[in-house]
């Protein structure tokens, strides 16, 4: 073999020679897990020639981007059994999605279940087959004549870069805008059975795709998102490299169900969200009060011990308001609508008062600011820390309000910090310490942080604030030991953030508490303190969040503990149960006690029998329960039964009310 017919490659970080034109396929031939290539950075189907000095990289199906390519085959599959299921069905787009894909289609009639489980079996059928995913780069002509019955697969050729965000269509690739199908081909003809225009990659055969998927469910869907588009049906599916993590993802799924705050939130007597209020506006019941005044006390007491200090502020204010910290020009669609408040006129017609637009409160930070503003400041009060359980509107789409964890009204645990720019760092490090402290006392201690940077399209301010701010949040960040992972873009018109995500007891991530630093609302509201040396200076203000909202915050622990709180915020502690009727003035002196020192206990002297009551108290996750029956009388004692059905028998009450004081104090059960 000469070397005019060879080229070099760097495959896995080591030099390879192979023969002009080989393939991903061909390089990984051994290792029957790769189901894409990494060519450069850019993930390909295996079927294409590797360029000279490229490096490849080989993906393996259980990879995070080998799930991705796995589950948009799979869309493509099911997208080929509801055409042949329902001939008349026109294509949208089919992306994967977070642990699965879904594929949009205009039809006549909607899904039903009965026709998730036909297509299942229509599928399994196209996956036996074993058909090829074949990539053909096409003309545009050529495109619109193979997808000539399918609008909406015109449409997006007709704007090539909408086409690229919705993941469809236009692969985007360095110098050069290729327009590409996939062919799903039958192995015996070599014909196409069905084509889409996609950007791919795709797996080499369908085989790979196994018998390791499920359609969830369907729902409908506005085109490209818009809800001035067309209404189409989606399919949802997910698909595993195994039946084994399939079984252990609807496993997960199930248990997720099962902690749905909105079905426990119910069950439990919590809240609710009645519909004459209006969606995303929940209302919390006795027991859910309980909850959250827990929280919100705990977390009082340690912003008092932190050296904050509390302010209040009004839920409505002018309009001006909001247009001089920016949020009417940059946020004004997350806003409710303005209540006009027409101008007052004098009799003969002339105005007295001007009419006045007043807005719902999105933030509190320009209400902090003019606290800030109300007075002279000197150095010598800074760092200066506000803090308020302030009420906040924001007018979210009713298709992405959900239960607690997206509302239309919430109450944010909001602090302001404003210091100089000397004490900066060290006021950030400080925040994020306090604010991990302080989830880690609710329960939550797996985390990892995420940075958020500027929005190119959506800021105010220079560029090198904005970079001196987006520095410091890094070290900052970087200091803590935890991952850190970028957000490009994803900061407030502000400034940029850090953002504490936190995992629950599924490994599901939360974004939990944010901190912003934010050199320019102080220049906006034109902020100003008396430096040491007699200069007025601007103080830097950091935005903090710890719950982010009370609201959402309550949702998480719902799911985190599966509406089992820990004793120290469970609405009821202990329930008391008599064996009998003849006990239950013993076990109300016992209830007494425990009431006496704090504890949040009452006597089940309902009708039902005892195994019931036991039951009961089970089911409404009551974190200790005592039992008294004629010996327990007797001897001063009570019966302990904990959650996990376990029972300590013979416990003196004193030591038992004992017991419950120091667990629910040192919040250890």
């Amino acid at each position: 073999m000469s070397d005019a017919q060879q080229i070099t490659l760097i495959v896995d970080g080591e030099e390879m020679k192979v023969t002009t034109g080989t393939t991903g396929a061909e390089l990984f031939f051994e290792r029957r897990d790769v189901v894409v290539a990494r060519v450069d950075g850019e993930l390909k189907d295996l079927d294409q020639p590797l360029p000279e000095g490229a490096e490849v990289e080989g993906v393996t199906i259980d990879s995070p981007d080998g799930l991705n390519v796995l589950r948009h085959s799979t869309a493509h599959v099911m997208a080929q059994a509801v055409q042949q299921l329902r001939p008349d069905a026109k294509l949208g787009i089919g992306p994967y999605i977070t642990d699965g894909f879904y594929f949009d289609f205009d039809v006549a009639e909607p899904f039903t279940p009965e026709d998730l489980k036909t297509l299942e079996k229509m599928m399994l059928k196209i996956i036996n087959q074993n058909q090829k995913f074949v990539r053909r780069v096409v003309s545009e002509d050529e495109a619109r004549e193979a997808m000539k019955n399918e609008p909406y697969k015109l449409e997006l050729l007709g704007k090539k870069n909408d086409a690229a965000d919705a993941g469809e269509g236009v692969n985007v690739e360095v110098g050069a805008g290729d327009i590409t199908i996939y062919d799903n081909v039958d192995r015996k003809s070599g014909d196409s059975v069905w084509c889409d225009l996609c950007r791919g990659p795709h797996l080499p055969n369908t085989k790979l795709i196994s018998n390791a998927f499920a359609l969830t469910r369907s729902s409908a869907a506005y085109w490209l998102g818009n809800q001035n588009n067309q209404q189409l049906q989606r399919i949802y599916g997910t698909a595993w490299p195994t039946k084994d993590a399939l079984k252990a993802y609807q496993e997960r799924i199930a248990e997720a169900e099962r902690r749905d705050h909105r079905k426990l939130g119910a069950e439990l007597d919590l809240f609710s969200f009645p519909d004459e209020l209006g969606s995303g506006l929940p209302v919390f019941h006795p027991k859910g009060g309980i909850i959250r005044k827990a929280m919100e006390d705990y977390s009082r007491q340690r912003h008092v011990d932190a050296g904050y200090e509390f302010v209040y502020t009004p839920h409505i204010t002018k309009g001006h308001l909001y247009e001089v910290s920016g949020h009417l020009d940059w946020y004004k669609d997350g806003m409710f609508p303005a209540m006009h408040i027409d101008a007052e006129l004098n009799e003969d017609g002339t105005v007295r008062k001007p009419g006045q637009d007043y807005y719902l409160k999105p933030m509190n930070c320009p209400m902090h600011n003019l606290i800030f503003r109300s007075r002279g400041r000197s150095y010598r009060e800074l760092p200066l820390r506000l803090f308020e359980f302030g009420s906040v509107y924001r007018y979210e789409k009713s298709g992405v309000v959900h239960g607690l964890t997206r509302v239309r009204g919430m109450t944010q645990d909001d602090a302001h910090i404003y210091c100089t720019r000397e004490q900066m760092k060290d006021e950030l490090t400080t925040t994020l310490n306090f604010v991990l402290g302080l989830l880690k006392d609710y329960g939550l201690d797996d985390f990892y942080l995420e940075l958020s940077t500027k929005n190119e399209d959506k800021f105010v301010g220079d560029d090198a604030t904005w970079e001196e701010a987006t520095r410091t949040l890094a070290e900052v960040a970087e200091a803590s030991g935890l991952e850190l992972v970028p957000d490009p873009g994803g900061a407030a018109f502000y400034g940029p953030k850090i953002s504490v995500q936190a995992k629950d007891a599924l490994g599901r991530t939360w974004q939990m508490s944010t901190i912003q630093l934010d050199f320019n609302l102080p220049e906006r509201f034109e902020l100003e303190f008396q430096a040491a040396d007699g200069t007025r200076q601007r103080p830097v203000m950091i935005h903090r969040a710890l719950f982010g909202s009370v609201e959402r915050f309550m949702g998480v622990l719902t799911e985190h503990y599966a509406g089992a709180f820990p004793a120290w915020l469970a609405p009821v502690q202990v329930v008391g149960i008599p064996v009998a009727e003849a006990f239950n003035d013993y076990m109300f002196d016992v209830v007494d006690k425990l009431k006496a020192a704090g504890i949040r206990a009452e006597v089940d002297i309902s009708s039902d029998r005892f195994p019931k009551k036991i039951r009961t108290a089970s089911k409404d996750k009551i974190p200790f329960v005592l039992i008294a029956g004629g010996e327990d009388a007797e001897a001063g004692a009570v019966s302990f039964r904990f959650r996990d059905g376990s029972q300590d028998n013979g416990v003196p009450v004193a030591e038992a009310v004992q017991r419950i004081v120091d667990a629910v104090r040192n919040r250890t059960s």
